[in-house]
């Protein structure tokens, strides 16, 4: 449990926070002064950058492991899902929308793991990436839209469309690239040791999610 493998789990730990914080009705709808929604927006926002900070330590201390390779990718899915679900009950996100998305994420977190099984990787794609931040934007902004910034719910609403269009782009180029991964030779447990301990730092990029 190194330094980036600990925000990692930080931020699996602020999930049930943030769903409590958006999903309760607190007395005069604030918590010592702040509104649900900037209290929920501050959460999400702190935990979306422990997941840049935790793959910029993990790549700038050598300190990339098979735990963090893992659970990493699976800390962002717990905090997407637990988010654009609670926006589904407020009202604010269309459910069809968020089922493309989350379905995509579970899909690719299947086979991720079953490539991942077999000593090989599937690393997060520039669409990917870019589902990514749109992902991020969409919650943010409809979070924040109703009794804030107007223009924010607006925003949130053409994010989402980007980010819905992005998942499904990319769950065909994770497909067409898992099934080229079937293809080749899995590798060995006792190759795997080896070969990290002989490159620590050369997956790194793999704890990039998306």
């Amino acid at each position: 449990m190194n330094l980036p493998n600990t925000l990692t789990l930080g931020r699996i730990f602020l999930v049930p926070l943030l769903v409590v914080v958006l999903l309760t009705s607190f007395d005069g709808k604030s918590v010592l002064g702040v509104s649900n929604e900037m209290l929920g927006a501050a959460i999400f926002a702190l935990a979306s950058i422990t997941d840049w900070l935790d793959g910029y330590l993990a790549r700038r201390r050598g300190q990339v492991t098979g735990l963090g390779e893992w659970m990493d990718p699976l800390a962002d899915k717990l905090l997407i899902t637990a988010a654009l679900i609670s926006l589904v009950q407020l009202g604010r996100a269309p459910a069809w929308m968020v089922a493309v998305i989350l379905g995509r994420e579970f899909a690719v977190t299947v086979m991720r793991s079953f490539i991942y099984a077999r000593g090989l990787s599937l690393p997060a794609s520039m669409i990917g990436k870019i589902k990514m931040v749109a992902q991020v934007v969409a919650i943010l902004a409809l979070i924040l839209g109703p009794g804030h910034i107007e223009a924010f719910y607006v925003l949130g609403h053409i994010a989402l469309w980007i980010a819905t269009l992005a998942a499904l782009v990319s769950a065909v180029d994770y497909t067409r690239r898992f099934n080229a991964a079937l293809g080749r030779r899995p590798v060995p447990r006792d190759e795997r040791s080896s070969a990290e301990r002989r490159t620590p730092a050369a997956p790194a990029r793999g704890r990039i999610s998306a």
